[in-house]
């Protein structure tokens, strides 16, 4: 195959969720969004499904979904984030493996290793779970098996091949400088480096156990250019270097997926450009993707790796246990002697995991080697429960030691989500990465005393203590286990707390002798409560964990604030099967800032949606109050005093039948002069968009409202982002009568 491109996109964030909600909790560096799965799924993973192809006057000629025609990597920790949050985003990338598949009969879509774990640093069995998880997880979603998968920073050896070949994978992706010899017949070797080794073909490995193992090493320079050297600038000038650097076999690239959107806002537009031109056959190349190519040409030499390399360390995979000189973060003279500890305490926390795993666990699994591994079908979701627990239990199982069983799985998984890279990779063991990594190990470790297993947290935090942290305010990795990461730790008393605040922020508390649930993806608390007795409510409280099987169970008397503070409210529990009851102030909970905001997250939600539905009926009448223009007249009287109906009544304008023409005007000057400023305009303007959105998605739109809608909002001087109405409206392709009027307005060519 001559001229052949494929453009590949490692697309991955590190795991977020707290442990125990299984939720991702507000991340302050990535405001004005929640998050930085949200903010990085706004910015790159959603509009590479639906990328804009414009002409030469900026109209839209196509939305064209890049995963379709590149080959792509979504790590399992973010694909279970989008299948929740960002489920049209999710759908367009199963979609888009489906249509390669049928395309070309083998699917862009690559497994990548389940945490992100740097594998020639992990295990034998750690290694043996991150590749097994992988490929059930990619089984489950995709609906096949994997052909390829993505290491994580292309982090090698030889063992990590051999477990990779074990599982079926067919070929991995290294970069050129992980090449350290090749040889046409296996036995003569010649050395070679990034630039002398010939990219264009894959080539076989020879492992010890004789399984084959395909590699393919992508094209430095050009990689490099994407990611750091403003190539995306311009999509004619990024399609000139792949045409010229294309030759005979396949030219390759690879790069971080975010580089497209997020790294380079428009990016993802650049990338459609030169798929485009290249579907259409420009200049002789060829999209495919690398199991297509393998498939057709079959590697014919044989290439040395070089061991435990990465794509992102000179110093092979130093980054990730040692102060090697390799970092980002932006702080000139910062140190990282602080990963050898922080490695070390972490490795020593698995160890002993692993051990106390097997000791309990012989006994209550029929293997409890192989049901660890068939666990990462139960995590994918392709294996329920009670399926999962006819495979794997010991025959009769009581209750309680089913539950220790569940527990000791939750247990490796949180331990090896600890080991995920980005606790590494940058320069400072305060951030958010290496917290959460610990905080993994912290949950780890609460489900290993829960099963019996002497507290590890001693031995743990005295090996921190000798990681120090750049910022001399923040200590050594102890201090920031205590001051950072120990507060994380749920209780039964802050689970509550949190479930019985939400419910009062959101003004859900349950009538008398009914239940309120308050649901994270982790755990539910369901509360019920019963009339006050002496100004507190008595009942009970449920705390579930997902797959576990016990359920804890209080009895509650909770006396909600009498002042503006929620926290000013009081709670007291007591087991229900009998128990000392301890009361306290909410304020005593002491939550984290993360949780704390999560709870001002939530008040924020209500209060706006109950705030603009009561405007929007305040908002109605007083339409109807404004009077005709009057000469010289250029706003309505008493203009401040209608400030706060100002988004009710640009609403309604934009929605409804119009005024009578003199009344219209004088509304009309009030808009445009009220929202030049207004602090709220752009949450109005962002409601526009999803109610436009909404509407287009039912089933028969009124299109020529709808074109009336966007024409009058422009009038009014807003500027939504009608990027889900024109994802909507493209569903509806063909554009004839008054959809075709719909698209022009939204900015289609027509």
């Amino acid at each position: 195959m001559d001229r052949a491109l494929c453009i590949h996109g490692h697309f991955y964030q590190p795991p977020r969720e707290d442990p125990w909600l299984g939720h991702i909790l507000p991340e302050g560096s990535a405001a004005p969004s929640r998050h930085w799965n949200e903010r990085i799924c706004r910015e790159s993973y959603a509009p590479m499904a639906r990328a804009r192809r414009l002409d030469g006057a900026g109209h839209i000629l196509e939305l064209l979904s890049c995963y379709e025609w590149m080959s792509f990597n979504v790590g399992p920790t973010l694909l279970s984030w989008m299948a929740r949050s960002a489920p049209e985003t999710y759908a367009r990338i199963l979609e888009a493996d489906r249509k390669s598949l049928a395309r070309l009969g083998h699917g862009n879509a690559l497994a990548q290793v389940y945490h992100h774990v740097i594998l020639p640093l992990a295990s034998d069995l750690d290694k043996e779970l991150e590749v097994a998880w992988a490929v059930d997880d990619f089984t489950a979603r995709f609906g096949r098996a994997p052909e390829g998968l993505w290491l994580a920073e292309t982090a090698v050896d030889t063992p990590t091949l051999e477990v990779l070949a074990a599982a079926g994978i067919a070929f991995t992706i290294l970069a050129p400088s992980q090449a350290e010899a090749v040889s046409d017949d296996g036995t003569a070797w010649r050395g070679v480096d990034a630039g002398s080794l010939d990219i264009r073909r894959p080539y076989k490995v020879l492992l010890p156990s004789g399984r084959p193992m395909a590699v393919f090493f992508y094209h430095g320079p050009l990689s490099q250019a994407v990611a750091f050297e403003r190539l995306l600038a311009d999509g004619e000038q990024f399609f000139r270097r792949l045409s010229g650097a294309a030759g005979q076999g396949l030219l390759s690239l690879a790069t971080d997926g975010e580089t497209y959107g997020h790294h380079f806002t428009f990016g993802e537009m650049a990338l459609a450009y030169v798929l485009d031109q290249a579907r259409s056959g420009r200049d002789g190349l060829t999209l495919t993707n690398y199991a297509t190519f393998l498939a057709a040409d079959p590697p014919r030499r044989y290439v040395r790796i070089r061991e435990a390399s990465a794509w992102s360390c000179a110093h092979g995979v130093e980054r990730w246990r040692s102060d090697c000189g390799c970092t980002t973060g932006g702080h000139p003279g910062y140190n990282q002697q602080w990963r050898a500890p922080l490695r070390k305490a972490l490795d020593l926390l698995k160890t002993r995991l692993d051990a106390h795993y097997f000791a309990v666990g012989g006994p209550l699994f029929a293997d409890a080697g192989k049901a660890l591994v068939a666990y990462g079908r139960v995590l994918a979701g392709s294996l329920t429960a009670e399926a999962f627990e006819a495979a794997h239990f010991a025959a009769k199982l009581p209750a309680a030691d089913r539950g220790v069983a569940w527990k000791l799985l939750s247990m490796q998984a949180w331990g090896l989500s600890s080991f995920a890279s980005c606790a590494w990779f940058f320069d400072e063991i305060s951030r958010l990465e290496p917290v959460n990594g610990l905080t993994f190990a912290c949950r780890a470790m609460e489900l290993a005393r829960g099963t019996g297993m002497a507290d590890p947290e001693p031995e743990v935090t005295a090996i921190l203590a000798e990681a120090r942290s750049n910022d001399p305010e923040m200590g050594s990795g102890r201090d920031i286990w205590d001051n950072l990461v120990r507060p994380r730790r749920e209780t039964p008393k802050s689970l509550v707390s949190q479930a019985m605040l939400r419910l009062t922020l959101e003004d859900r508390l349950p009538p008398s002798g009914e239940s309120a649930e308050v649901a994270w993806p982790g755990v539910t608390v369901d509360a019920r409560l019963d009339n006050p007795e002496n100004g507190a409510r008595p009942g009970t409280a449920r705390i579930r964990y997902a797959l576990e099987t016990a359920v804890e169970a209080y009895a509650v008397r909770y006396r909600p604030s009498a002042t503006a503070d929620p926290y000013d409210g009081c709670l007291a529990l007591a087991p229900s099967g009998g128990g000392t009851e301890e009361g306290f102030c909410l304020r005593d909970v002491r939550l984290p800032v993360n949780k704390r905001q999560s709870l001002a997250d939530a008040f924020a939600r209500h209060n706006e949606e109950t705030w603009f539905a009561a405007t929007l009926a305040r908002a109605a009448t007083a339409r109807r109050l404004v009077t005709e223009l009057q000469e010289a007249q250029h706003t309505l009287n008493l203009a401040t005093l209608w400030l706060p109906l100002w988004p009710g009544l640009v609403w309604h304008d934009v929605f409804d039948l119009p005024l009578p023409e003199k009344n219209a005007a004088l509304l009309r000057l009030f808009l445009l002069d009220a929202g030049r400023n207004s602090p709220v305009k752009a949450a109005l303007e962002a409601r526009l968009s999803d109610e436009t959105a909404r509407r287009l998605a039912e089933p028969d739109p009124d299109c020529r409202k709808l074109a009336r809608l966007i024409a009058r909002a422009a009038d009014l001087d807003l500027h939504p982002d009608w990027w889900p109405a024109q994802n909507a409206l493209w569903e509806r392709r063909p554009f004839a009568g008054e959809v075709a009027e719909l698209a022009k307005a939204l900015g289609f060519v027509v």
